[in-house]
C-alpha cells in the first residue's frame, strides 16, 4: 500500500490573498475554514480526499529564512503556455530569475508572497 498528497500546508502572511490567487490559478474554491485564520481550498465538488490535493493556508507572519526547498509546478489546461503566462502575471505573479537558461521550457514565477512556482509548457487534460 502506498500513500498520496492529500494537501499542501502553505504558511501565508495574507492568508485570504493567497488562498485567492491560488483559488484563481488552479481554478479551486474555498472548500473549508478552521480557527485561527486558517483556509482551504480545492478543487470544486471534490475537496479534501478528491483525487487532487488541497491547498491548506495557514497564518504566519514570521520572515521566511531563506530559498524554499520544495516549490509547486503548474501546467495549461485549457490554453497555450504563453496565454497561461499572461493570465498568471495578470493575477498578480511575478517573473523570477532563479537561473534558468533563457531557452528554458518552463517560466519560473513568483506568487503574492514570493513563493517561486514553474509554469511548464505542456497542456494537461484538466482531472
Amino acid at each position: 500500500m502506498a500513500c498520496r498528497i492529500s494537501e499542501l500546508v502553505i504558511e501565508a502572511a495574507d492568508v485570504e490573498r493567497l488562498a485567492a490567487f491560488w483559488s484563481e490559478v488552479l481554478g479551486y474554491v474555498e472548500v473549508g475554514r478552521e480557527g485561527g485564520g486558517c483556509v482551504e481550498i480545492g478543487p470544486p465538488g471534490t475537496g479534501f480526499g478528491g483525487p487532487q490535493p488541497t491547498l491548506f493556508f495557514i497564518p504566519n507572519s514570521a520572515p521566511r529564512p531563506g530559498k524554499l526547498r520544495l516549490h509547486i509546478d503548474v501546467n495549461p489546461t485549457d490554453r497555450d503556455q504563453d496565454a497561461e503566462l499572461e493570465r498568471l502575471l495578470a493575477l498578480g505573479a511575478k517573473p523570477v530569475d532563479v537561473g534558468q537558461p533563457d531557452d528554458a521550457g518552463w517560466h519560473v514565477l513568483a506568487d503574492p508572497e514570493g513563493n517561486e512556482f514553474c509554469l511548464l509548457r505542456t497542456r494537461l487534460q484538466p482531472v
